[in-house]
């Protein structure tokens, strides 16, 4: 199928942005359907790309700027071979698990393939991309090594309501029993795909649980939103002297408690909480050489940004009073319509409002097999800040509280 775009509308797909908003369409044939293959074309009939077709906002997601088959194995292989390869390049197929298909990042709008050990689970974000899901099956089979033994689908979460009610999670390939222990940098965790959050674990994180994992020696740390406990096993294999770690769902605290006995002996003391974190932080009174703040997306339209702006400055004023004079916060936003100046600025507003030095001493982001594409900035969706926080100061809080009346 053939669509069209409007005079001027394509700019932005000339400067390779993979994604065309409905708006920039000319007539949409009534018989277009979700999850078509199109081939684009500009308002003078000169080609654009070939991609998947969707009534929505995203109207296409472009996964070529040129013709292509994307019915032919080989396309999928050539795309799957080339994310393969990036990893293998950064020696992260060494790890236990990475994520070998990062969307936009790779060139493959609407997909995401993680890999624990030999079992690859993948995720599905476009219509079009689930209605090619047997075909990337196949391709990864060919692609990666050592061989794959199971490829789980779960997909079902990441597809449009309407859609995924007719779809089921399942294998495609072989069978597992849903889990597995792997190892990040020599620390062990329980992965559970079948039942965890996205594809069972936050892989995204692992280079900023090293970081904090290099600082931590000997030092009191407070994970908050902890899950399964990634910094936490991080810090108590570190050598951290006492970790707590806070997490509302008690399944997944079940599992973080797994995850910390996997990884013993370790020197420090580890206890779990079952609660809200927020809460938490504010009823405690215990001050920590480090705290971790590492919440779900407050946001995931433009509609609630204000409201996740808001709940980010009294999450970070809230964690900043348990941060002990001299200590770090580990801050992080994964909301996608809440940029890294907008962040920053909120964590500015709630290190005024505590009254305390605050001084930056990383920028922290996804790791490298979450890949951003340069002509999609919107990829850039995690956000992190290392702070050093100062000893209550006066003259900050006469400052934020104004003139005297």
């Amino acid at each position: 199928m053939k669509l069209f775009l409007k005079p001027g509308k394509e700019a932005s797909v000339r400067r390779f942005h993979p994604w065309i908003f409905s708006g920039a369409l000319q007539d949409i044939p009534p018989e277009a359907a979700d999850g078509d293959i199109v081939e684009v074309f500009d308002s003078r009939g000169r080609l654009l790309g070939t991609g998947h077709f969707h009534r929505g906002n995203i109207a296409i997601r472009l996964l070529s700027f040129e013709s292509a088959d994307l019915n032919a194995p080989a396309f999928w292989e050539q795309k799957l071979r080339s994310a393969f390869a990036l990893r293998q390049q950064l020696g992260l197929t060494r790890q236990g698990a990475y994520r070998l298909v990062h969307g936009e990042g790779d060139e493959l709008s609407g997909l995401v393939v993680d890999l624990y050990g030999r079992v690859a689970v993948m995720q599905c974000h476009s219509i079009g991309m689930h209605r090619q899901r047997e075909r990337i099956a196949q391709a990864l089979c060919r692609v990666v090594e050592p061989p794959l033994e199971a490829i789980y689908d779960k997909s079902r979460e990441t597809l449009p309501e309407n859609y995924a009610q007719g779809v089921s999670n399942g294998y495609l390939v072989g069978s597992a029993s849903g889990s597995a222990i792997v190892s990040e940098n020599g620390v062990h965790f329980r992965i559970n795909w079948e039942s965890g959050q996205k594809t069972g674990f936050f892989l995204d994180q692992r280079d900023n649980r090293q970081l904090l994992a290099s600082l931590c020696s000997q030092k009191r740390v407070l994970n908050a939103f902890a899950y399964t406990g990634g910094f936490s096993c991080y810090a108590l294999r570190a050598g951290a002297a006492l970790v707590h770690s806070v997490d509302i769902s008690a399944k997944a605290v079940a599992l973080l408690e797994e995850n910390a006995a996997l990884n013993r002996p370790f020197v420090g003391e580890h206890q779990a909480f079952t609660a809200d974190a927020l809460t938490f932080l504010k009823k405690t009174a215990q001050q920590y050489d480090i705290v971790v703040v590492d919440p779900p997306a407050f946001a995931k339209s433009l509609s609630k940004r204000h409201n996740a702006v808001q709940a980010y400055k009294r999450l970070n004023a809230a964690a900043m009073q348990r941060v002990a004079p001299g200590g770090l916060l580990f801050t992080f936003s994964c909301s996608q319509v809440v940029g890294r100046e907008l962040f920053e600025h909120t964590v500015a507003a709630a290190a005024l409002e505590v009254g305390r030095p605050t001084r930056v001493l990383y920028r922290l982001s996804q790791g490298a097999d979450h890949p951003t594409n340069l002509y999609h900035p919107e990829g850039a969706y995690l956000k992190g800040l290392v702070l050093q926080l100062g000893g209550a100061d006066e003259a900050y809080r006469r400052r934020n509280a104004g003139p005297p009346s």
